[in-house]
């Protein structure tokens, strides 16, 4: 579970992020997920963008992506969301839990 600091920083490193997924009319198929999978994998921190064609909710849409692919919801924002699930090898280092 990600703290509030935590959030924070995620958000602020992926303000500068392009959309690395789009979902659109087929909405969560499984290349969908499939593909969120191997960004999350690569990247940790994923923006994910909803088409004006898909017509699921955004938070209804984070939330089960999230939970597909055992990520953390960072931020909705608009038709947008970031999601972050720490990699084998992080690359992220996010600020501790204990910091004030």
């Amino acid at each position: 579970m990600l703290t509030g600091k935590q959030k924070r920083f995620l958000r602020a490193l992926g303000h500068g992020l392009k959309p690395v997924i789009q979902i659109g009319k087929k909405e969560l198929e499984d290349g969908v997920v499939a593909e969120t999978e191997r960004a999350l994998a690569h990247h940790e921190l994923v923006k994910v963008k909803l088409l004006e064609s898909c017509l699921m909710d955004r938070r209804e849409a984070a939330e089960q992506l999230s939970t597909v692919c055992r990520a953390e919801i960072a931020q909705v924002l608009g038709r947008t969301f970031l999601l972050y699930r720490r990699a084998d090898e992080p690359r992220l280092v996010l600020p501790s839990s204990q910091d004030a």
